[in-house]
This record gives C-alpha cells, structure tokens and sequence, in this order.
C-alpha cells in the first residue's frame, strides 16, 4: 500500500513517532516539538483526512489508518520507532506496538476499550464539536491568537485552554472543520473500534489520563490487564488533549519509556517519499 500522509522531521537521535488524535492535527504537538527535537529526531504526520492528508479511500477502521502510517514509515526509510499518541494516535499507536513497528509506547487517553454508554457520549459530543468548529470556521485562526479566544475553543479538550498554542487551536480547526471523511472515521476508527492482540506487545508502554479529561476519562486505565508490562500514569489537572496542560511531564514520561526499551534497532527501508 503506497501513502501520502503528510510528514515533518526534525531533530536528531532515535526516531520518535507523533501521533495525534481525531479532531486535530500534527500541529496539536507544536508544545512538545521543541524539547523533544532536542533527543530525538521527531517524525509528526498528519493522520488520514486531517491536516494537509487525504482521507483513505476505504474504510478508516484503525488498522487501515495503521496500514497507512506504516507504509508512511517505511517511505520515510523507518523501521521500529519510539511512539508518542494521544487519543485514536495513542490507539494506533498500541496497533504500531502489535505489530512489532515500536520501540515503545507514551499512549494518552487511547481510544477503543469504552463501554456503550461512553461510546455514545463520546459520538455524540464528537458531532456536536464537527457542526461548532463548521459553525466558526473563519473565525478559527483570528481566535486562536488570544488567550480568550484559545480558551472558548479548546475548553473541552485541555484543562488549561489560555496555555494553548495557537498551533493547537488550528490543529482542531484542522480536525475538527477542515478533516475529510470526518463522519466514516468516526464511525469506523472510533464509534465500532474494538482493539485485539493487545496481548502480543512486547515493547514498554505508558498508559496516561488527565484527571480532567471530559472525554475520555474511564478507559485508559483498562488497557493495563490486556497490555502485558505497562504502566499507569495519571496526569493532574489535565484535560483530554494535555499536550500543553503539562508539557514537561510528557516529554519526561516519553524519556522514562524510551529509556526502557530493550534497543531494538531500526531497520531501514527504502525512501519511496520525500517530507511533505
């Protein structure tokens, strides 16, 4: 399967996979790039649809986003690779890890093992924000350059929205307004996603929640008996996208997983893509 997911590098030591959620974009990472760049040559894409990569022409189930990643990364001359995820990133990122394609794995509130209840809850505020961000799309990039107007459009999503990047605001804008094949993928990746073979990761994974997440508050903490040798980390005071509610913490958590890799080397391939 060839791609043309969009893709930034920067940085330089072992490759570090970004992975963002639905509803956002590679820009929602713009908090941690610097910090991260600086240990790691950082690879951030743009999930199907979202930001500046077409949708799939098939059906957006996650192991079709993760075939997609995976040919991405092997344009990219990649082999295995550190992962960083947060939300349907975090659950590609665990299929990443079952597929033998990482190092380890700082997996954010994953999506996927959410009971019906919270299934609905979540489709249906999913909608809701679809329609909001359509509603004010123009008016996206001139908000996200106040505090004021950062906090009115991420307040669901971080707990500390007035701390947010302006790159975070037009990364929902990105997500949220401006995806393709929004109503499919969420469906599909989110809404009927039930994760298998959990079982077989081998590599070290971080499961982590903010305590204030809105979204998706129940169901990370129930990957800890399906993923063998993983821990738990609870994030204080941080919402469901906390990438800049407690920026140092993660890129600690990232440093701590990594550190705990068995060093798995990466095999390279070759370069079919140049970055987009």
């Amino acid at each position: 399967m060839s791609s043309n997911l969009s893709v930034g590098r920067s940085g330089r030591g072992e490759p570090l996979l970004l992975l963002h959620g639905m509803g956002s974009s590679r820009r929602d990472f713009a908090p941690l790039l610097p910090a991260l760049s600086a240990d790691f040559e950082v690879v951030t894409l743009d999930l199907p649809g979202s930001g500046r990569s077409p949708h799939l022409e098939q059906r957006p189930t996650v192991a079709a986003i993760t075939d997609a990643v995976e040919s991405t990364l092997n344009a990219q001359g990649l082999g295995t690779v550190h992962v960083l995820g947060n939300s349907l990133g975090a659950r590609v990122a665990l299929e990443l890890a079952r597929r033998g394609r990482a190092r380890s794995v700082v997996a954010i509130a994953p999506s996927g093992l959410n009971v019906l209840s919270e299934r609905a809850y979540q489709g249906t505020g999913m909608a809701v924000a679809r329609v909001a961000f359509r509603s004010v799309g123009p008016l996206i990039e001139p908000l996200s350059r106040s505090a004021l107007g950062r906090t009115a459009l991420l307040t669901t999503l971080k707990a500390r929205p007035w701390q947010a990047t302006p790159d975070e605001a037009l990364a929902a804008r990105d997500g949220f307004s401006d995806a393709r094949d929004y109503w499919r993928t969420l469906l599909w990746a989110l809404l009927l996603d039930v994760p298998r073979g959990m079982d077989q990761i081998d590599c070290p994974v971080t499961l982590v929640q903010g305590t204030a997440d809105l979204v998706a508050s129940g169901q990370t903490v129930r990957y800890l008996p399906l993923v063998p040798g993983s821990r738990f980390r609870p994030l204080l005071a941080a919402g469901h996208s906390p990438l800049s509610d407690r920026t140092g913490t993660i890129v600690r958590l990232v440093h701590q997983t990594s550190a705990r890799s068995t060093g798995a080397v990466s095999v390279s391939v070759p370069v079919a893509a140049t970055a987009a």
